[in-house]
């Protein structure tokens, strides 16, 4: 967490600065975002929600897109068009000004869809939007997640210049 802590400060200045918000639909980071975002004092000014988007009930339950949604718009989890849906969906259902999206596999193992550990895509909804896939090439479930939530946090500071 303490690497994540200057990027979730400089956010929170930025946003706060701004009177700008700021909503999470995270997955492989498992909340890692979120926790960061929130171990800032007064992340009620800029924070509004946040969400880990882990399993197929928890994505129709939380930002309303179900099996059936995924098959008419073409999608498929961990990749950048799915990550800007869970981003612009978490935006709109907190009414933030930023949303961010990340998807992917965080290992020891791959995905069911194809895509190897150390895989995620992050998506980032507002002003300036945005997607990347990271690939890291390691197996190491806790490595990635801290690896994935950190590129997470750099690309919303870099969103929110």
């Amino acid at each position: 967490m303490k690497d994540l802590l200057p990027l979730a400060e400089t956010i929170a200045a930025r946003l706060t600065a701004r009177r700008e918000t700021v909503a999470i639909a995270e997955s492989s980071t498992g909340g890692l975002i979120s926790a960061a975002l929130l171990a800032v004092p007064g992340a009620s000014a800029y924070f509004l929600g946040g969400a880990v988007i882990y399993t197929v009930a928890a994505r129709a339950a939380l930002i309303g897109v179900t099996a059936d949604d995924m098959k008419n718009l073409g999608l498929r989890p961990s990749t950048e068009p799915y990550a800007a849906l869970l981003a612009s969906r978490i935006r709109e259902r907190h009414n933030a000004t930023w949303g961010l999206g990340e998807t992917g596999a965080a290992g020891p193992s791959g995905n069911r869809y194809g895509d190897k550990p150390g895989h995620t895509c992050i998506a980032i909804a507002g002003g300036s939007a945005r997607a990347i896939t990271i690939e890291t090439g390691e197996a190491d479930r806790q490595a990635n997640m801290r690896a994935f939530a950190k590129r997470a946090l750099e690309s919303l500071a870099e969103a929110i210049r």
